[in-house]
This record gives C-alpha cells, structure tokens and sequence, in this order.
C-alpha cells in the first residue's frame, strides 16, 4: 500500500467513524419523536399524569440527544470540502441541494419547534403544544427524507447527464430524488430509527419491572414499547426483503457479497442459505462453510431453484471487501430475527396476562436494549461497504473522489476528531445512561421543572 493508498484509507476510516456515531444519534431523534407524538396523544385524550411524567423525562432524553447530535453532524458537512474535494466537485450540481433542502426544510422545521415542546406547554396549551411535538417528528423524518435521497442517489444514481469535464448534470429532479432504491431505504431507515428506539424504551420500562412488576410508568411504557414491536417489526421484514429484490436488480455485486455467492450453482440447485463461511476475496471461494440448500433461493428469488449473478461474474476490480459485507449482514438479519422472536413472544405472554411479570421477557428486552443500533450500524456497513469501490455507483471511484492530502495532516485531522467524537459521545452517552436507570416517577418534572407550578402540580420528584 502506498502512501495516498493509505492516506486514503485514513480519510475513509474518519468519514465511516464519525457518520457512524451520528446516525446513532440522528435515529434515536427520529424514534424519540415519534414516541413522544404517541405518548402525547394518550395524555392529552386521557389526561393521565403518568402519561406527562413520561413526556417530561423522555423529552429530557431528546433535548441531550439532540444536542450531541448538532455537534457530531456539522463536522461530516465539512468533510464533503476538506477530504472530498473531487467529489464533492463533480456531485455537487446534485448532492447541494438536497444537502440544503435538508438542512433548510427539515433541520429549521425540527428545531424551530423543539423549543415549544421543551418548555411551551404551559403557554401554548395542549392541542398547540401536541401540533409541536408532531412538527418536530415530521422535521427528524423530513431531514432523513433528504439524507436518504442523496444517498440513494449515490447508490443507484439517476436523472443526470455527464458534462465532458466529469461532472453530473442534473437534469430529472423527479428522478433524482426518487431514483430506484430511494423508497426502500427510506422506508427501511425510519423503521430501523423506530424500532431501536422503541427497543429502547421497551429495556428500559423492563428493568424497572424487574424491580417492581406494578409501577404504573414501566408498564405503560413496557406496553407502548412492545406494541410497537409487535407491529413494525414484520413490516420491516416486508420491507428488507423488497430492499433485497432492489438491490438484486440494482446492485447485484453488493447481493452477491451479502450471500457470499462466488460461483453460481447447478441447475435445478438453487441458492443456499449461507449460514457461517469464511470468504476469501483472493481465491474467491468459501472456507468452512455451513449452508442450508435451497434455502437461499426462497427469500432472493421467492422460489426453491432460482440463482442470482455470482461474483466470479464481475471484475476483481469491481468487488466489493466481501467478508465484511457478508458478516455485517448477518450481523443485521441475525438481531432482526432475536427482535420477531422478543416480538412474539411479547404477544403470547400478553395473551397470557403475564406480559408484565414475565422476567424471563423483561430480562430478554433489557438485553435487546441496544440490538436495533447494533443491527442499523451493521445495516450501514452491508449498505456503504457493499457500494465499494465507488462512492457514485458504477461511475465514480472512491480512489478518485479523494483529496489528495499529506500522511502527517491525514493522521493529525484524524486523530483530533477522534479524540473530540470520543469526547462529547462519552459525556453524552454516560449522561444518558445515568438519565436511564433512573426511570420516570411520580412527580417527574421533565427539561423544564419551572413550568409545573404553571401547570397546578407539586414541583420537583417525591
């Protein structure tokens, strides 16, 4: 590897570290605010206080979380000029402006109302206060909305002429924002944004039940928490397997390295179910591998003898690192299917009236507390590692959409965002833990404790 080989890598490494830290952060707003829509909406038709105690402390959460996640977010814009100049030179016509819809439309929207939800309510009253808590949802989904579209783009580009220098051209906005994979990753993400977060809340609720099977608070949000489950975890199993048939049609280097397929199989054969395999991209075979036949074929091609194009069909050059593709999704599908099984389970015991004295399913949601992430991080690295080597697929190298930069200020740049990521990440995740385990109460008072007495209530906790 030579030097700009591995300045380049640097420069890779960096962008992958610090986005993969913010989409943490960014799901978790887009999960919380729809929590807090569904937890508002229970209040204000039952007028329960439990349900504005909840508010209060998951707004808490929100208000932490959105903070860290500004912080983390405006370093990866800056990025786009200092380590990705050339692509950022040739892309730009397309990817500005959904970046500035992004952050004119959705970011002003999110955080123009996140202070009437913070501490608006005894102002605004109810009904306005509710309409803010649902803007702010509608922002953190919009902002994912035009995120998404521009990677889409960079996944399965369209609507775009190439200028003689290089450069893409818009010419279809239409096509563009809604190219062919756009629907399915955008849909894919806010399920993945809700569940984890809903996971979240749901680990939460259980570890308190663990303690005390009857607090009125853990229930409610044990309940919220697992109905939720129940119901998006099978819609996005729906939904990952249309993600799966786009991207067969689309990117079928990226499939072909989910499946760990270097060869396509006999006739009549069909498809295995790779369970484990050891990939090796030099010799382009498996190592210990243990499959199920057959198997593959009935979710890539909805029957029992269809084959997909293998990797020995492509380019060594073209192929994407295939161990890491093909770990990192099964990484992905491996926590999805413990989050169905939690699911179901979830149902029977509340079929059995034990939904909330189960300790054998709250010890289960308290260890899937953080699953949904793990599984939207692997999710991440199938969707980004399986676009290599291009950053505008099919068209445009990552090797030549770098800047080229010195090995010392590569190292130096990279070293200081790691130690500041590092930094405010811990802060923030330390205070939220620290926030968690102490669970709402009676009493809880949420971001803004002046607003209680407004509001005719004892001020402070018990």
């Amino acid at each position: 590897m030579d030097t700009q080989d591995f300045v380049l890598l640097v420069s890779r490494s960096q962008f992958a570290f610090t986005i993969g830290l913010h989409i943490v952060l960014a799901a978790f707003a887009i999960g919380l605010s729809l929590f807090l829509v569904v937890i508002e909406i229970l209040w204000v038709r039952t007028q329960r206080p439990a349900y504005l105690e909840i508010m209060g402390f998951w707004q808490k959460i929100f208000a932490l979380n959105m903070g860290v996640g500004v912080v983390t977010g405006v370093v990866m814009e800056f990025q786009f000029g200092t380590h990705w100049g050339p692509f950022s030179a040739r892309t730009g016509a397309v990817l500005g402006p959904l970046m500035f819809y992004e952050v004119l439309v959705a970011f002003f929207i999110e955080a123009g109302f996140v202070g009437l939800m913070l501490f608006g309510l005894p102002r605004i009253g109810k009904t306005l206060h509710l309409i803010a808590t649902i803007m702010v949802a509608v922002g953190a989904i919009l902002s994912a909305f035009w995120i998404l579209a521009a990677n889409a783009w960079m996944q399965t580009p369209d609507g775009f002429r190439l200028a003689e220098n290089g450069r893409f051209i818009p010419t279809d906005w239409w096509a563009i924002v809604f190219n062919p994979s756009f629907p399915y990753r955008f849909t894919h993400m806010v399920l993945a944004s809700a569940i984890a977060t809903f996971l979240v809340v749901a680990a939460c609720a259980a570890h308190r039940l663990l303690r005390d099977s009857r607090h009125p608070h853990a229930r409610i949000m044990y309940g919220v928490g697992m109905a939720a489950l129940v119901v998006l975890t099978p819609l996005q199993i729906v939904v990952g397997d249309l993600h799966g048939l786009n991207t067969l049609e689309h990117q079928p280097q990226k499939l072909a390295a989910m499946e760990g397929s270097w060869q396509r199989p006999p006739p009549g054969e069909g498809e295995p179910l790779r369970l484990f395999a050891l990939p090796d991209q030099a010799s382009q075979q498996n190592h210990a591998e243990v499959a199920i036949p057959h198997l593959g074929s009935l979710y890539l091609r909805h029957n029992l003898s269809g084959t997909i194009e293998p990797l020995s069909a492509f380019p060594a050059a073209d192929l994407p690192p295939v161990a890491l593709v093909f770990f990192a999704f099964r990484i992905m599908v491996g926590l999805g299917l413990l989050m169905a099984v939690a699911a179901l389970a979830g149902v029977v015991q509340w079929w059995r009236k034990r939904l909330f004295t189960s300790r054998a399913l709250c010890r289960l949601m308290v260890a899937l507390g953080p699953a949904g992430f793990i599984a939207m991080l692997a999710g991440w690295v199938v969707t980004e590692s399986g676009r290599q080597p291009f950053t505008v697929y099919g068209l445009m190298r990552t090797s030549e959409s770098a800047t080229v930069l010195s090995l010392p200020l590569s190292l130096a740049v990279a070293a200081a965002i790691v130690v500041v990521y590092l930094l405010t990440f811990g802060i923030g995740l330390a205070l939220l833990l620290r926030l968690l385990r102490q669970s709402p109460n009676a009493g809880e008072t949420g971001p803004a404790p002046e607003i209680w007495p407004m509001l005719g209530r004892q001020e402070g906790p018990p």
